[in-house]
């Protein structure tokens, strides 16, 4: 009898990830292209879809958000279709903003029904300052992930240059991030996209382990 076993002919299938973003000033927005870039480079199928916006333009205007980018809005009934889901946020008093929470408070109807339990998910961040909320934002996001059941996958010191005291930066454990500054000029540093990019393939690996 032959007891060889069977060569694999077909590759394993790649996992579909969403970056759901919320990005009023376009920080977080940046920050997602590098999740994307590294999400790919570790295999998985990675789209960006943007969290509805709850205010309306005219107050927009007044705050001085831009032109969102061109990207599909995500809606809660396409959350299931994924294999994995990662969320960039900014930061608003140390926590996400209204908007994903008014999001994410509408999934009554997948929580009843279990559809995203053992679902990984992870966080990228943006917040005004250092202690804006670097770490508190996905702190605060896990009991929101922990009803669904779903699996939280942090960047813990993957990435060596989350250690750099060479320039101020973003990130921690928790995941990427960026400081925007106090007025919102500052952009995604290398340091912060190229931490952001580790991240992004991390995950990949990760949800492909989960499949």
């Amino acid at each position: 009898e032959n007891t060889r076993p069977i060569p694999r002919t077909m590759s394993a299938p790649k996992p579909r990830v969403m970056v759901a973003v919320y990005s009023m000033y376009g920080h977080v927005r940046t920050m997602a292209d590098a999740i994307k870039k590294g999400l790919e480079e570790g295999g998985a199928v990675a789209e960006i879809y943007q969290i509805p916006e709850t205010l309306p333009q005219e107050v927009l205007a007044k705050m001085g958000a831009p032109p969102k980018r061109d990207d599909p809005v995500a809606t809660i009934e396409m959350l299931p279709e994924f294999d994995g889901i990662m969320f960039g946020l900014p930061g608003r008093y140390g926590m996400f903003p209204a908007q994903f929470k008014a999001f994410w408070d509408a999934t009554g109807g997948h929580w009843a029904k279990g559809a995203l339990v053992g679902k990984p998910a992870g966080v990228f961040v943006s917040t005004g300052t250092q202690n804006g909320g670097q770490e508190t934002i996905g702190l605060t996001l896990v009991p929101q992930l922990a009803h669904h059941g779903m699996i939280f996958v942090p960047l813990g010191y993957r990435d060596p240059r989350v250690f750099s005291y060479d320039e101020p930066h973003g990130a921690s454990p928790y995941g990427a991030g960026t400081l925007a500054g106090p007025d919102g000029s500052r952009k995604p540093s290398e340091l912060e996209l190229a931490v952001a990019e580790t991240q992004g393939k991390s995950f990949a690996e990760v949800a492909a382990k989960l499949m």
